[in-house]
């Protein structure tokens, strides 16, 4: 297939030229988003009077056609083309000859591109919100059946003080939904319709930009020619936002390997989503997680790639930009095929309430409530605070907890205590005593599962 930019050129391109030049392997995903903005481009040159109306009609009624041939399998897509939009071109003017060539007036490549990459990252940034909407609709229900699961929160990984799962699950939720809320911003910067911008000085011809941007459903035009064809900020942006969610599963896949280790035992993974080993017939292991662990590095790398791409470009196309598409599609990619396999391992997993309370008995995670019982007293919290250590350390010593040590230990510390402390240190009360917005009490939780499926929808 001829190149688009044939006359200027003696020779025939060496292959070896063609090969590395070439983005057919990688930009013919967008080949629906080329065929959407050439329809909307030809619409627009026959309605301004630009071509004639009636070639215009052709032009629209043969793309259409050409996009039913590739979408059904009886056209396939030349991976000898130099680009998606040098075969859709090649193959509208074969099939309708002098008329098919007037298609690209008033278009460049640099402007058509810019426009394919909107379209086609504008609708998986859908298809990733909803994704999203599901984890957490999922996460959401766990957390409802788990909001009176006492378990114990961590800092520096020790155990610090009592929560519920459903209270930690709702952590989750909540980075999730600033990661749809930072989905939704990046869309609606990057809803600005470059066409018409040319290769960058835009044209002599009287194109109605603001009729093509809205037959494509675009919020804007682009507010100069130059930046038009040369911003792919938005690409970094995505990236940037697709980075923060894999940073979130990559959190939570680290606790979910954790959790369902021996050593914690928190939780068992469904057996369709773990794998065994090949020599230890005992073992489950946790491969998913451990994968979307390891899978956030290359959407990091794909975001790094596209900083590194444009910081030391000057205005306006320049080749190295064709480096964009593989980078945020590779991202896009593996974001989504994250969730697909997170989601309903979350789903499936068994929650073991018992591991949990039993982990939060034997942790001294009701200290801070006894002191606070001290407190009450009116003793001033930092002897309290004293006090409730020497009794850790006694506990420690004798290998019992703060709720099976006697009284008789209790007043010798400080006469202050009685049998209510007995109450007061109960993981359960401990637990839905923090009624504080946002915190671990049950209607707290409530409330939190509320908020998010509110969100959502």
């Amino acid at each position: 297939m001829a190149q688009l930019w044939k006359g200027r050129f003696k020779k025939e391109l060496a292959k070896e030229t063609n090969d590395f030049n070439s983005s057919i392997k990688f930009d013919s995903r967008m080949y629906a988003q080329d065929i959407q903005g050439s329809i909307a481009h030809a619409t627009m040159l026959g309605a301004a009077g630009i071509i004639d109306q009636n070639e215009s009609n052709k032009i629209v009624q043969c793309l259409s056609e050409i996009y039913n041939d590739i979408k059904s399998g009886s056209l396939n897509i030349d991976m000898e083309a130099e680009d998606i939009h040098t075969f859709i071109e090649g193959e509208l003017t074969a099939r309708l000859g002098q008329t098919g060539k007037r298609l690209h007036t008033a278009r460049s490549r640099n402007d058509q591109v810019a426009l394919d990459i909107r379209l086609m990252l504008r609708n998986e940034i859908d298809k990733i919100t909803e994704k999203i909407k599901e984890l957490i609709s999922v996460i959401c229900n766990k957390a409802g059946e788990n909001k009176e699961t006492i378990m114990p929160g961590y800092t520096h990984l020790q155990r610090a003080q009592p929560i519920t799962f459903g209270h930690h699950l709702m952590a989750y939720a909540a980075m999730l939904c600033r990661d749809l809320d930072r989905l939704k911003d990046v869309k609606k910067r990057m809803n600005v319709c470059p066409l018409g911008s040319g290769a960058l000085a835009g044209t002599t011809y009287p194109l109605d930009r603001n009729m093509v941007a809205e037959l494509l459903g675009f919020d804007d035009i682009s507010a100069n020619s130059l930046d038009g064809v040369s911003d792919r900020d938005f690409c970094i942006e995505l990236a940037a936002a697709l980075s923060l969610i894999m940073v979130h599963l990559s959190r939570f896949s680290e606790e979910i390997i954790m959790w369902c280790s021996w050593e914690f035992k928190f939780i068992e993974l469904d057996d369709a989503f773990s794998t065994g080993s090949s020599i230890m017939p005992q073992k489950k292991n946790p491969d998913i997680a451990e994968l979307v662990r390891g899978k956030s590095g290359r959407v990091f790398g794909d975001l790094t790639t596209l900083l590194t791409v444009m910081k030391g470009i000057a205005l306006a196309y320049n080749k190295d930009m064709q480096e964009d598409k593989e980078a945020i599609f590779d991202a896009v990619d593996t974001v989504k095929m994250c969730l697909n396999a997170f989601t309903p391992m979350i789903d499936t997993m068994t929650v073991i309430k018992e591991n949990m309370r039993n982990a939060a008995a034997k942790g001294f995670i009701n200290a801070t409530d006894c002191a606070d019982y001290l407190v009450s007293k009116g003793l001033p919290f930092r002897d309290a605070y004293k006090a409730t250590g020497e009794l850790v350390a006694i506990c420690i010593d004798k290998g019992l907890t703060l709720e099976t040590l006697p009284i008789e230990e209790y007043k010798a510390v400080c006469d202050l205590f009685d049998k209510e402390v007995y109450t007061a240190i109960s993981l359960e009360k401990c637990v839905n005593d923090r009624l504080v917005a946002g915190g671990p009490s049950a209607g707290s939780v409530e409330k939190q599962i509320e908020k998010a499926m509110s969100f959502i929808k």
